[in-house]
């Protein structure tokens, strides 16, 4: 077999399996995003997206339920939050319980700089 008719074989192989796959895909986008947010509560560090476990595949069953039902994304981050804590969710949003969350790398930020400029300063003094 030539070189020429072996990438063409490659190609074709490539764009119909490609296509195969991208067909098939069981969760919309909305879905996904969704459980790209939630933290799985039995696997550490691990979104529902991510996990195979069954708490994870009971979840996206039930964030596609409740989209199909008409629910929208903050509706059901409303309603997970509610059932099973702040904790659930990778990005908290701003509320009084988060806002220390929200402000401490503010000032460890600023501090730094802070710091940084001192150290910087008295070099250039001395």
């Amino acid at each position: 077999m030539t070189k020429k008719k072996f990438i063409i074989l490659l190609i074709l192989f490539t764009n119909i399996f490609g296509n195969c796959y991208s067909e098939n895909e069981p969760y919309s986008k909305l879905e996904n995003d969704i459980a790209k947010n939630l933290r799985c509560l039995i696997c550490q560090g691990q979104s529902i997206y991510d996990s195979n476990s069954e708490f994870a595949l009971s979840m996206r069953v039930y964030i596609k339920d409740q989209i199909n039902s008409g629910y929208s994304e903050s509706q059901i981050y409303k309603i997970l939050v509610k059932k099973y804590g702040q904790w659930i969710v990778y990005d908290p949003g701003y509320s009084k319980k988060t806002f220390l969350l929200w402000v401490i790398p503010i000032l460890f930020f600023l501090l730094g700089g802070a710091i940084i400029y001192i150290k910087i300063y008295k070099k250039k003094k001395i």
